[in-house]
């Protein structure tokens, strides 16, 4: 536990949580210094967001004790902890998107004159807030137009107009370029320089060791340790992470190409911007990954395939008989399956139970005569949780409480249970921590060995060139060329990324 020390500016000592089944926080502890970037780090269920929001008065802590400026802490929700000095960006932006970007910064204190809002005020005042952050946008802009990097920008821009002397930012760069990262980190140091302190979230190492000046580790609700950044390495903080050293990032391959499986040919997706002209084959027993910048098409050319965007030409052939994907129904039927890049937003069903996320892909199988097969139901929910080892106390609890990776898993099961021959992968271990991660690689290179044919997108160059058989490489919409994975590198995967931009 962290002993109390003078000088911080946040202070939360032995803070426990339990939820049913589940003990999320024992004795955790972190402690925040002025105008210093302290990063918060963990595999998902670590306890990281609930220690967050328990600052942030989104949830009471059991235990432990808090502390702002010197002073006891106890946020009834998170408009008092604002209101407090401490203010939080969410990985999940929650924001009136059919408001403009000053009234969601405004919203419910909205600048009045004469008993009036002022428009006028609010947005002298929010020009002034975005000219000091060097933030670009419009305030008059309608907020659901703007890019995420840019939406994020506007919820730092809220922070600091309630003057938040303490600012978490959960997973920032999750959705942004490299550029946009820049851009962030700028922001971050500015408001670094004026004495804001930052608590970061994040699972990127590489960014985690340029941006902090302190690092706090988490492992099951407890606090591991906290060292300076300058003190550590990527293997370092893995092995606080996950309590032992992960000397091979990606697992051996085991998995061996067979027979064709797969064949597409010319493919172009009906709206633009799309895919265009895109022909590969895919064999039984393949991964074959899938490269690109932002904008490169990737997440379209899954999507063609699957038949949940329209396709204008194009072929697609699959142990040489002829496919036509005209939704997602219909692939199902054909053997494919889809796990799409937002999974908050598109893959889960987060209000429901781990069951209900377990079968509906596969819902039908489970009606007999207008009622539902419990008995089969629960006997396939306890088949996903088993053998993706899905950390969860039961099959009724709420898939929203459980960690990414864990999400993620079930996922995955409710396709399997589809018995799909073709999976197509989008950002499959985005936001997930380096040790599900882990477990999310060995699980779809067995996939791969049971002669699954799977296509995977992915941001990260070295865990294609890790996990992949071959890397196709998309460029405005177009492959640029396709590479064998075992001699491929960054730099070439980059110069044919960058060919039709």
């Amino acid at each position: 536990m962290v002993s109390k020390t003078a000088g911080y500016i946040l202070e939360m000592n032995g803070i426990d949580k339990s939820f049913p089944g589940v003990k999320a926080l024992d004795q955790a502890s972190l402690r925040l210094k002025a105008g210093t970037v302290h990063a918060l780090m963990g595999e998902n269920g670590a306890g990281k967001s609930t220690l967050m929001k328990c600052l942030f008065g989104i949830y009471r802590a059991d235990g432990g004790e808090i502390s702002v400026m010197g002073k006891p802490a106890r946020f009834g929700g998170p408009r008092e902890a604002m209101e407090g000095g401490v203010s939080m960006v969410h990985q999940e932006l929650n924001q009136v998107l059919k408001r403009s970007v000053m009234e969601n910064i405004w919203l419910g204190r909205f600048p009045k004159r004469f008993g009036f809002v002022s428009h006028k005020i609010m947005y002298e005042r929010t020009a002034s807030i975005f000219a000091d952050l060097g933030i670009n946008v419009n305030p008059r802009m309608i907020i659901g137009r703007l890019s995420v990097s840019q939406r994020q920008m506007v919820e730092i821009a809220k922070a600091v107009s309630y003057n938040a002397k303490i600012l978490v930012l959960d997973e920032p760069t999750s959705s942004l370029t490299n550029d946009e990262v820049e851009h962030l980190f700028t922001i971050i140091n500015k408001l670094r320089s004026n004495g804001v302190g930052i608590i970061y979230i994040s699972h990127r190492m590489e960014e985690i060791l340029k941006i902090s000046d302190e690092v706090t580790i988490m492992r099951d609700g407890r606090w591991i340790g906290t060292e300076a950044a300058s003190d550590l390495t990527v293997d370092k903080i893995i092995k606080m992470m996950v309590g032992r050293d992960l000397t091979q990032r990606f697992p051996p391959k085991t998995n061996k190409p067979g027979a064709e499986l797969l064949e597409v040919e010319s493919l172009t997706g009906l709206y633009m911007p799309t895919c265009r002209d895109v022909t590969f084959t895919l064999r039984r027993g393949e991964i074959l990954g899938v490269a690109g910048l932002v904008g490169s098409r990737r997440t379209e050319l899954l999507e063609t395939i699957f038949g949940i965007a329209h396709r204008s030409g194009g072929v697609i052939r699959k142990e040489g008989r002829h496919i036509v994907n005209k939704n997602s129904a219909d692939a199902i039927k054909n053997g494919f399956a889809m796990l799409t890049e937002e999974r908050r937003a598109t893959g889960i069903f987060s209000m429901l139970d781990i069951t209900f996320n377990s079968v509906i892909a596969n819902i039908k199988n489970y009606a007999a005569h207008g009622l539902l097969a419990g008995g089969r139901m629960y006997t396939d929910t306890k088949w996903v949780i088993d053998s993706m080892k899905v950390k969860t106390p039961s099959q009724k609890t709420h898939i929203r409480d459980l960690s990414g990776g864990n999400q993620q898993k079930v996922v995955i099961g409710r396709w399997l249970l589809t018995n799909p021959d073709v999976l197509l992968l989008d950002e499959p271990t985005r936001g997930i921590d380096v040790g599900a991660k882990a477990e999310i690689y060995q699980l779809i290179i067995n996939l791969a060995a049971e002669g699954k044919g799977i296509i995977m997108v992915s941001s990260e160059m070295p865990e294609l060139i890790g996990i992949s058989d071959r890397i196709a490489v998309m460029s405005g919409g177009r492959f640029a060329g396709i590479l064998d994975a075992s001699d491929a590198t960054q730099e070439e995967i980059m110069r044919l990324a960058a060919l039709y931009v």
